[in-house]
């Protein structure tokens, strides 16, 4: 077995002893998630205890980076020691926690992967998971942590005339429970459910469904039983509190049972694996996350946690690379992976995987728009936002100044951004146009959500934002001054002289529209003589991106100190002033009532790298105040999705995290802005 706390920077800051780990409610609210770089993932709580759907031990990304699977939900656990039985997992059933192996938990760490261990009659057994990057696979190992202990459990040698006898027998019992079913999907029990199973040496095969792939077991049990179970109506609580369905059977096939006086191995994967190669996969993930943080020059516990945490989202898509928006159950965004890519990739020095994402999304490029999302099922990208095109301007603009590769954007990218541009001013899908009057981008039609704050529950849009949203102008006007130092570098004249004069239209219209001098701060959305006079963060990027429209010093100062006094939080801003009759302090509930709180006060983490770059804008020298802003989201790494930061967080205090667990952008702003001042 590896010694990861030699072998690995040892990670203080998402360690928990006992009075977490054997705590069920503080247990089962902390999750860890392991990913295998090409969409599959494997999750579920320090407890041990599925409180989710997407909670399982492998998650198969069957047409990466989607088509995902949840194969394998868990095992159940049990420990003999003797003639004792010891249950290690936990479950909850309705009325009921069974078994409740949590209270023997003594320790979890994240080292760099979620280790778990187990104190049962003095014996210490520590649990190990990780996913093989690359491939659809889980290792899953078991061993006694201490040496002494093992040689006790060890069988005596036999001599001649002797029976041999165990001085201290200590088993593990796994008993699998699979899933098989799409991972937004429950599984129940069905007669279609294929129980079969082949089993050779140190082999084990299942193909529950005929159009899904087969999930092999490769371990090194002394003795496998058929069992040929289903286990009936595990309950999972977040999925209750999100009003969905929360019940699923599971199937268990066989026994494995393992003697542990050496380390017990399983490695469950769609290929077939041997498990000696157990020690191979966790060496080169441990080198590969070790060179991740060294590649990136992280020196602080901080920053190298959240550099694992950033690669975690950077997935194959066909030849080249995407970003999932975030886990468990978001695919890849357009707009969430131009908005993350900086710090994803650049902020960490993987500027190959950037350039990989642009040209990757650049072939999806239609009438001048970039899709907002791949489907979890079909080839047809969806092409319903305004701004991922223009994020796409800014990430190309960020790798460009990053590597100095401009020869990359003239033969590859330059010309689909023109092309863009002239979508724009002539007009594409969903009546995006820039208004020959002033030369503001329009957006939007009824019954679409074309923003980033994009809540739709039927045909009711939450936050329509038709006409001309403040952060639209601001990433318009920065996109079209992008194109006129692209065109300066590329010697393109004419067109840098026309992307200047549609620029200086922009940005002198918008300083005259747009200042609301009775909130002195930006209106939110202008169509035609109404004025949204709504307090969002939106109009935070008027003065935090490169090429900032706002030009007023004064009233950029006043913008940071509205969305300050009412918008900031310690884990990122509100969307929407407390002050509004529309505020929503808490996102609980039904779809319904989580739909309608989305954007209208929840707390989004991402929207913390605009305010910072803004505040650096306005006050370039007070470094203490940025650091003390960043600084609040370590304690959230151990408080939610270990090693990671949530997507969204309750508007009024505590400010409860909710929403995906691991969010792609939130990662990415904190470690953006953590590196190198954009000013």
């Amino acid at each position: 077995m590896t010694n990861l706390a030699n072998v690995f920077i040892h990670n203080e800051m998402i360690t928990f002893d006992s009075d977490i780990c054997a705590n069920y409610e503080a247990a089962t609210k902390r999750e860890w998630l392991e990913t295998n770089g090409i969409g599959g993932f494997a999750s579920s709580t320090v407890a041990g205890a599925n409180t989710r759907r997407y909670h399982g031990l492998l998650t198969a990304a069957t047409k990466p980076p989607l088509g995902r699977v949840t194969m394998l939900s868990k095992f159940e656990e049990t420990v003999r020691i003797g003639d004792a039985k010891y249950e290690l997992s936990t479950n909850q059933f309705p009325n009921a926690i069974y078994p409740e192996g949590y209270r023997h938990l003594k320790n979890f760490r994240l080292v760099p992967f979620p280790i778990w261990t187990f104190e049962v009659e003095g014996v210490e057994i520590e649990k190990k998971i990780f996913m093989v990057h690359g491939s659809n696979t889980t290792v899953i190992q078991y061993q006694i942590r201490d040496a002494e202990t093992r040689r006790r459990a060890e069988p005596e040698t036999k001599t001649e005339g002797q029976n041999t006898k165990n001085k201290e027998k200590i088993e593990l019992e796994l008993k699998p429970l699979l899933s098989f079913s799409d991972y937004h999907a429950l599984q129940h029990e069905n007669a279609d459910f294929n129980q079969h199973y082949e089993a050779s040496e140190n082999l084990v095969a299942v193909k529950p469904d005929a159009a899904m792939p087969p999930l092999y077991f490769a371990h090194n049990a002394a003795s496998i039983e058929n069992t040929s179970l289903w286990y009936r109506n595990f309950e999972y609580a977040i999925e209750r509190e999100r009003g969905f369905d929360f019940s699923e059977d599971l199937f268990q096939p066989f026994a494995l049972r393992f003697d542990l006086s050496k380390e017990a191995i399983v490695i469950a994967s769609t290929d077939a694996q041997n498990y000696t190669d157990a020690e191979k996969f966790e060496k080169r993930e441990i080198g590969r996350r070790e060179a991740l943080i060294k590649k990136a020059n992280a020196e602080d516990d901080f920053t190298k946690q959240l550099v694992l945490a950033a690669d975690q989202f950077i997935v194959s898509r066909g030849a080249g690379k995407t970003i999932i928006a975030g886990y468990p159950w978001f695919s890849d965004w357009g707009r969430d992976t131009m908005i993350a890519l900086n710090g994803l990739t650049l902020a960490t020095n993987r500027s190959e995987i950037a350039k990989s994402i642009l040209l990757e999304f650049s072939r999806h490029i239609s009438e001048g728009m970039l899709p907002n999302r791949f489907p979890d099922a079909g080839e047809t990208a969806e092409y319903n936002t305004v701004d991922a095109t223009l994020w796409y301007f800014e990430a190309v603009r960020a790798y460009a100044e990053k590597t100095g590769d401009y020869e990359f954007v003239r033969q590859y990218l330059y010309e689909k951004l023109v092309d863009i541009i002239v979508w724009h001013i002539k007009g594409t899908r969903y009546k995006i146009k820039v208004d020959e009057a002033d030369g503001l981008l329009y957006a939007g039609e009824a019954g679409v959500q074309l923003t980033w704050m994009d809540a739709k529950i039927g045909d009711f849009v939450v936050t329509p934002r038709t006409g001309k949203a403040v952060e639209i102008q601001a990433l318009w006007y920065n996109a079209l001054r992008v194109m006129a130092d692209f065109a300066e570098k590329f010697r393109d004249k004419k067109d840098e002289k026309k992307y200047l004069e549609l620029a200086e239209k922009a940005k002198t219209n918008f300083n005259r529209i747009f200042w609301n001098e009775a909130e002195a701060c930006l209106f939110d959305v202008i169509n035609g003589e109404n004025k949204d006079t709504s307090v969002r963060p939106n109009q935070i990027f008027a003065v935090s991106l490169p090429h900032a429209i706002l030009t007023d010093a004064e009233q950029a100062k006043k913008v940071l100190e509205r969305v300050e006094a009412e918008l900031l939080t310690a884990l990122g801003l509100r969307s929407l002033s407390p002050r509004d009759a529309n505020y929503r302090p808490i996102y609980v509930g039904s779809p319904f009532e989580r739909d309608t709180a989305y954007h209208q006060g929840t707390v989004w983490a991402w929207l913390i790298g605009g305010f910072v770059d803004a505040y650096r804008r306005v006050f370039p020298g007070d470094k203490k105040r940025v650091e003390e802003i960043l600084g609040s989201f370590k304690h959230h790494l151990s408080e939610t999705g270990c090693g990671q930061i949530s997507e969204i967080f309750d508007a009024d205090a505590p400010h409860n995290p909710r929403g995906c667990p691991a969010q792609a952008w939130s990662v990415a702003e904190i470690l953006r802005v953590k590196g190198t001042p954009l000013f």
